[in-house]
């Protein structure tokens, strides 16, 4: 019987997300989309993914921290992100800053 409001009386919602991540890819999208409309910065690259302890994800994203002339002056950064199963962002940090003319770190 719906009651005033179109609920329903009596039922409740027992549906469970699925992981809506299709694989690595799919992941580092996602991650990348995320975190690039926390930080407002430009995205250059993804350059890690793996599978995080509870069936999640860890993305290492790239991007532009400040723009320099010549370029490869410029400062980039290496973000951590993670991402549920589901592919909601959990948490991100920085974990590294350079030069982009600089040899790996």
């Amino acid at each position: 019987m719906t009651e005033p409001g179109g609920r329903r009386r009596g039922t409740t919602s027992t549906t469970t997300r699925e992981p809506s991540v299709r694989g690595a890819r799919d992941a580092a999208e996602r991650a990348a989309d995320a975190l690039s409309e926390l930080i407002r910065h430009r995205v250059e690259g993804v350059s890690a993914v793996r599978r995080s302890e509870d069936d999640g994800w860890i993305v290492n994203v790239d991007v532009l921290e400040v723009a320099r002339i010549p370029d490869t002056t410029s400062l980039l950064a290496t973000y951590e992100v993670e991402l549920d199963p589901a592919g909601d962002l959990l948490q991100y940090r920085r974990v590294a800053r350079y030069r982009r003319g600089a040899q790996d770190r």
